[in-house]
C-alpha cells in the first residue's frame, strides 16, 4: 500500500524544516498535547512542549540527505514511517515517526531518532583516551573510570578551565594534581579531562565556548555546574567517576539535576595542589558517582577511615524550606516524615551576601590580572560576575571576611550537634530554554542554601532521594546531609544505611 500523497508532503514538509531549522514549522509538525513523544539518546521527552522547549536549544541539524524511506499503515489515519540517512562529512541515522491524521492534518504523535555515533561528545570532553591515563593494576578503585573536570593537573596537559584563551597560553602540567594522583594508585583509571563552566564561576553548566552537556537524568534540562562534564560523564555511563570541585556548589548542584551522588569533601581536607583556584577560603575537592557504594570506595580510600561519628540529631533550617519551590517542600517532608527538627540559623540573605563578597574578591585576585588583559575571551554571565568582583573594596572585604567568621561559629556548632539535612537545590534542573530572569532568580536562590555549608568549611553530601514530577517530566533533586568537619566519611556510610531496596 502506498503512502497517502498528502501525508508524503507532510513528510517532505518536515524534512525541509529540518534542513532549514524552521522551529516554527517542526513545531507545527509536531502533535499538540501531552502524549506526544520524542526520544533520542539523551532521553524521552513527553508532551508538545517539553519537544518544543528542546528543540529551541539544539540548533539546526549536520546536513544529510535521506538513504531509504519505509513506512507501514498501522491503522485508519496511522502510518509509520522509518527513514535512513547519511550524513555530509561521514555517518549514517536513523529516524522512526508515527504520523496520524486529525482534523484534516498529519502530525507525528511520536518519533524516535538516532544520530550518527560522535568520536566523543565535545560539550562533554575536552580529549579523552581508552583510557587517558591508566592508573594501578590493582587496588580497591580496579576498574573505575574516572571523568576529571579541567582545573585538575593531568600530567601532559594543559588546564583548560572551561575557556580556550586560557587553555591555549597554559603550560602543560609536569605532575598530577595529588586528587588526580590518589585515585590512580587506588586502580582507577583516568577517562578522559571534562568540560568545566568557564573558571568554575558558575552553576547551571553552560559553557558559551563549548556548549552545554545534556542532563542525564532530565532531557532538555540544564546539567548543573561547574562540574557539568563530569556530572554528564558520570550520568551517562561515560564514566564511573567524576572528579570535580566545590566553591559554591559545584559538585552539589549537577549531582541534584542529575540524580547522583556527591561529596564535597571538608575543606582543606583533599589537598588542591594542581588544581586551579577559584576562592581559595571555599574551594575544595569532590566526587561525583552514580551509587552510593561506589562513592564510599572512592572516599575511603581516598580520606583517613577514622572520622567522627555523627550526631543522631537531623535539623534542617526553617530559612531554606521557606526558599524552596513548594513540590520540593512537600517531597522532602514527606521523605523526612517527622524524623528532621526545624531550627533558625538567620536570613540566607545574609550568608549569601558575606559568601559572595569574599568569593569575589578571592575569584579577582585568582583570575583578575588575566581578565583585564582579556576582556573579550569570556562569555557573558561570568564576565558580569567579573566585573562585579572588581569592584569590592578592601573594606567591604574585610566587613564580610568577619561575617563569615562568625556565622562559621555558628554552623560549625549546630553541625557539631547535630546532622543538618536539607534540599540541595531549590527544585529540578531549569530546562535550558529557561529565561535569564529566570536562571538568575534560581541561582540567587541556590547560593543561599550552598552557602551555608561553603561558609562552614564543613561536608555535604547530596543524594538522589527526591523525585516528583516537572514540566520535563519526573525529575530528581537530591537531599544534602552536612556534618561536621573531617566527618565526610561517617555522611556517606550514614548516607547509605538509608538507602532503599534495589
Amino acid at each position: 500500500m502506498n503512502l497517502p500523497p498528502d501525508l508524503q508532503g507532510a513528510f517532505a514538509a518536515y524534512e525541509r524544516a529540518l534542513a532549514s531549522d524552521d522551529v516554527a514549522a517542526l513545531d507545527d509538525a509536531f502533535a499538540p498535547g501531552p502524549d506526544t513523544l520524542r526520544g533520542d539518546a539523551d532521553g524521552l521527552l513527553v508532551g508538545h512542549d517539553a519537544i518544543s522547549a528542546f528543540r529551541g536549544t539544539r540548533g539546526g541539524i549536520t546536513p544529510r540527505v535521506l538513504d531509504r524511506v519505509e513506512y507501514r499503515r498501522l491503522a485508519d489515519d496511522c502510518w509509520l514511517i522509518v527513514a535512513t540517512s547519511r550524513y555530509q562529512g561521514g555517518g549514517t541515522g536513523l529516524q522512526t515517526q508515527v504520523w496520524q491524521r486529525s482534523d484534516g492534518r498529519w502530525r507525528i504523535t511520536a518519533a524516535h531518532v538516532t544520530g550518527r555515533t560522535p568520536s566523543f561528545d565535545r560539550s562533554v570532553w575536552r580529549t579523552v583516551g581508552d583510557p587517558l591515563y591508566q592508573g594501578a593494576f590493582e587496588g580497591p578503585l580496579l576498574g573505575l573510570r574516572v571523568a576529571v573536570k579541567d582545573v585538575f593537573a593531568v600530567r601532559g596537559y594543559r588546564i583548560g578551565a572551561g575557556n580556550p584563551v586560557w587553555l591555549r597560553e597554559a603550560a602543560r602540567e609536569r605532575q598530577h594534581a595529588p586528587a588526580v594522583l590518589d585515585l590512580l594508585k587506588g586502580g582507577a583509571s583516568v577517562r578522559g579531562l571534562a568540560r568545566t563552566d568557564e573558571f568554575a564561576y558558575s552553576i547551571a553548566g553552560a559553557n558559551p565556548h563549548y556548549g552545554t552537556p545534556a542532563n542525564g537524568a532530565l532531557p532538555g534540562a540544564l546539567p548543573g555546574g561547574s562540574s557539568s562534564g563530569p556530572a554528564t560523564a558520570v550520568a551517562t555511563g561515560q564514566a564511573d567517576v567524576g572528579l570535580g570541585s566545590d566553591t559554591a556548589g559545584s559538585i552539589r548542584v549537577p549531582a541534584s539535576y542529575q540524580g547522583l551522588w556527591g561529596l564535597r569533601t571538608t575543606h582543606g581536607l583533599v589537598p588542591r595542589q594542581g588544581m586551579a583556584p577559584l576562592a581559595p577560603s571555599f574551594d575544595t575537592v569532590g566526587w561525583l558517582t552514580r551509587d552510593g557504594a561506589t562513592l564510599e570506595a572512592v572516599a575511603t580510600w581516598c580520606l583517613e577511615d577514622d572520622a567522627p561519628l555523627l550526631p543522631s540529631r537531623r535539623v534542617v533550617p526553617v530559612e531554606v524550606l521557606r526558599l524552596v519551590e513548594p513540590a520540593t517542600r512537600e517531597s522532602f517532608e514527606a521523605w523526612a516524615a517527622g524524623t528532621v527538627e526545624e531550627i533558625e540559623v538567620g536570613p540566607l540573605d545574609a550568608w549569601f551576601e558575606a559568601f559572595r563578597v569574599v568569593q569575589a574578591a578571592e575569584a579577582w585576585r585568582a583570575h583578575g590580572t588575566w581578565i583585564e588583559a582579556h576582556p573579550d575571551a569570556v562569555g557573558p554571565g561570568v564576565r558580569e560576575r567579573f566585573a562585579t568582583a572588581r569592584d569590592v573594596t578592601a573594606e567591604q572585604e574585610a566587613v564580610a571576611r568577619a561575617e563569615v567568621e562568625r556565622l562559621a561559629s555558628v554552623i560549625q556548632a549546630i553541625a557539631d550537634d547535630a546532622v543538618v539535612v536539607l534540599p540541595t537545590t531549590p527544585g529540578p534542573a531549569p530546562s535550558r530554554t529557561a529565561s535569564a530572569d529566570e536562571l538568575d532568580r534560581v541561582r540567587a536562590a541556590t547560593l543561599r542554601m550552598t552557602a551555608v555549608a561553603g561558609i562552614g568549611g564543613l561536608p555535604a553530601l547530596s543524594v538522589p532521594l527526591l523525585r516528583f514530577p516537572s514540566p520535563l517530566g519526573t525529575a530528581p533533586v537530591g537531599v544534602c546531609f552536612v556534618g561536621p568537619r573531617g566527618s565526610d566519611l561517617s555522611l556517606v556510610r550514614h548516607a547509605r544505611s538509608l538507602e532503599g531496596p534495589a
